[in-house]
């Protein structure tokens, strides 16, 4: 089972470095295949004023850290074509996020590089019409159809989060998860698919709803699960309101593997 967590965004040295030992058990995990999440750059924040991360050198150099200390395999975003270079050497996946999730440069970019590139669904999108960013990345590292070995083998992922309901609310249709899992591993965000858009010029959200869907998706069938977490998402600086606090994380990731247990039996 993938598992990607780790904060939103890279906040201090020691918020990092807290959240990241709190989460060895995970990595240390047989059963797991483990990914640390944190983004050096939220370029997509509602307000102007909102914080948006250190920035690209200070965040590579953060985790050259994770790594060097806890030898955890890194996940994080990148908003443009030019930041992929500098971003893969360090990290091992890259995540296109959702509102980009069709810009052609920025996914061929990141097929150029030797990383697992992760595609979140755009919150528009319908989740048929995901193939079509699998194959950009797929054609341009030389493959000729988007399917889920040839994606797995290829190391292209997709990421549910979500769709669009109305003014300030998502909704999962569980059905986007088997129809992505055609062309791709399909990972379920459970923390960005309870979010609440257009909060007074903030993102809010309802991290209460979390575990049921996890285990929604955890029973429909996919191959691994996302969770930004915290050790206390009231005062983080960038989607506290859905995040998970670290301590009931374990919890949560019991629960799901034991429902994969039943639906692969």
């Amino acid at each position: 089972m993938i598992l990607i967590a780790g904060p939103c965004v890279m906040e201090s040295r020691d918020n990092v470095m807290r959240i990241a030992e709190a989460l060895k058990p995970y990595d240390e995990d047989d059963a797991i295949d483990f990914y640390f999440k944190a983004s050096f750059d939220k370029a997509n924040r509602t307000s102007l004023q909102s914080y948006r991360g250190p920035g690209l050198e200070e965040g590579m150099k953060l985790f050259e850290e994770v790594k060097a200390g806890f030898g955890y395999k890194t996940l994080t975003d990148v908003h443009e074509s030019c930041q992929v270079p500098d971003v893969a050497k360090t990290v091992d996946v890259l995540q296109i996020p959702a509102f980009l999730c069709r810009q052609t440069d920025l996914l061929v970019a990141a097929a150029k590089s030797d990383c697992i590139v992760n595609i979140k669904k755009g919150q528009f999108m319908v989740p048929a019409d995901m193939q079509y960013s699998v194959l950009k990345v797929l054609k341009t590292r030389g493959y000729g159809s988007a399917d889920y070995e040839t994606s797995r083998k290829a190391g292209v992922w997709l990421t549910e989060r979500g769709s669009t309901f109305g003014y300030g609310n998502l909704v999962v249709d569980m059905r986007a998860l088997p129809i992505m899992r055609r062309f791709a591993p399909v990972v379920f965000d459970a923390t960005h698919s309870v979010q609440m858009p257009g909060q007074g010029g903030r993102t809010g959200g309802d991290s209460s709803f979390v575990p049921y869907l996890a285990r929604a998706a955890a029973a429909t069938g996919v191959d691994g699960f996302f969770f930004e977490t915290h050790f206390d998402p009231s005062v983080a600086l960038s989607d506290g309101p859905n995040m998970v606090r670290l301590e009931n994380l374990a919890g949560i990731v019991e629960q799901i593997k034991k429902i994969r247990d039943i639906v692969e039996a």
